[in-house]
């Protein structure tokens, strides 16, 4: 049998990650096959996770020359994957960094914190719950910049994790979203893109009856809509809300 494959011209994702990013396959998972990812990380800071960390990876400058070096291959747009360092100095930090991006030479640009306003916004979601891995005072810098956009957070947890964020196992993902639940929640978010969550968010958002949007998820699904790209994701409430639809 002969298949007849239909040749698509591969195009890319920059990806400006932290330096102890460690879930580089969970964000190709929401990729499609013509779209690669072209990776670089942020220079290594000898602190643990507090808002010391955040607000060194959120150094403008630092960000721009990492954009430089992902730019070589052509990526249609580029994202910074981080959830507390682009929340850490707020609306306007957020604001400041996708500027640096764009300077930098980015023909478009997504932040973490920015992408997750935007998926709020797409589906009518102005109250939710937050998870986070965070300790408090971190945490409290998510919800502060929610409020700026307008996002009331009814219930938050943090799981006061200060390093191996990525070890964190589904199983505790689950039982905080769980933990943290409200009825009059809208949706569930689930901060920092090094909670692995890929697997459980279809599943949780079947038992929930609502959206649980996570950070490599906004991240990604963001981007793609940039490039005009559609993410995968079967199931996945936010993927679902923009899948285009046959006329």
């Amino acid at each position: 049998m002969v298949v007849d494959f239909e040749l698509v011209a591969q195009v890319g994702v920059g990806v400006v990650a932290p330096f102890d990013f460690a879930l580089d396959r969970e964000l190709w998972r929401w990729a499609p096959d013509h779209v690669s990812l072209y990776m670089t990380r942020l220079p290594f800071v000898p602190v643990p996770v507090t808002v010391e960390m955040a607000s060194a990876l959120a150094d403008v400058d630092t960000v721009r020359r990492a954009t430089r070096d992902v730019l070589a291959p052509e990526p249609l747009v580029v994202a910074f994957a981080c959830a507390s360092g682009s929340f850490v100095h707020g609306a306007e930090g957020e604001r400041l960094l996708s500027q640096s991006i764009l300077d930098a030479g980015a023909p478009a640009a997504t932040t973490t914190s920015g992408a997750l306003v935007e998926s709020l916004r797409l589906l009518g979601v102005s109250r939710i719950a937050v998870v986070t891995p965070y300790i408090d005072s971190v945490t409290d810098r998510l919800l502060t910049f929610l409020g700026e956009h307008g996002i009331e957070t009814g219930s938050s947890v943090g799981l006061g994790l200060m390093n191996h964020i990525w070890k964190v196992g589904y199983s505790e993902v689950v039982a905080a979203v769980r933990a943290v639940d409200r009825p009059d929640a809208e949706a569930i978010f689930v901060s920092c893109t090094n909670v692995p969550t890929y697997d459980i968010i279809a599943p949780l958002e079947r038992a929930l009856g609502k959206p649980v949007l996570t950070a490599n998820q906004v991240t990604m699904c963001a981007a793609l809509r940039a490039m005009g790209a559609q993410a995968m994701g079967t199931g996945q409430w936010l993927v679902e809300a923009v899948r285009p639809t046959a006329a």
